[in-house]
């Protein structure tokens, strides 16, 4: 599928910027005319994936986190969230409802969860000590 339009990002992995991050991929795909509804699921997924960068990637340490997106001629929006950070050592495990690697800062562990009810799409990948990218896809109807 050709590419329409696509977008690079990188900021610190700062919590201030969690906010930015859902402002850009939210601005990028307003030209598809996305529904409300469309654009808050794509806004909540994209705002759990660049925490877990933060909280469980940096471990609130310094670090960048990266963002692309891709708008497809089907109005499939691609957007990959990757952080350089510790890594998951069992993506399976991690990405089940309650799991969190930090329960004493009162995480729910519903970060993949949430995204995964959002999104059309996730996919998980990471590396121990080489960091994570989650890739989130969402269709905008027509």
């Amino acid at each position: 599928m050709k590419t329409k339009n696509e977008m690079k990002l990188s900021f610190p992995s700062k919590s201030c910027n969690e906010s930015f991050a859902r402002a850009a991929v939210a601005a990028f795909v307003m030209n598809l005319d996305p529904t409300v509804e469309e654009l808050s699921d794509l806004k909540t997924a994209v705002s759990e994936a660049v925490t877990n960068c933060i909280v469980h990637g940096y471990r609130r340490g310094a670090g960048t986190v990266f963002i692309t997106a891709k708008i497809f001629e089907d109005n499939r929006v691609v957007v990959k969230i990757r952080d350089r950070g510790c890594g998951i050592e069992d993506v399976k495990q991690a990405m089940q409802p309650l799991f969190t690697t930090a329960p004493d800062e009162e995480r729910a562990g519903l970060g993949f969860a949430v995204m995964q009810s959002f999104c059309d799409a996730v996919r998980v990948s990471s590396k121990p000590q080489k960091g994570t990218t989650v890739t989130l896809e969402k269709y905008i109807a027509v």
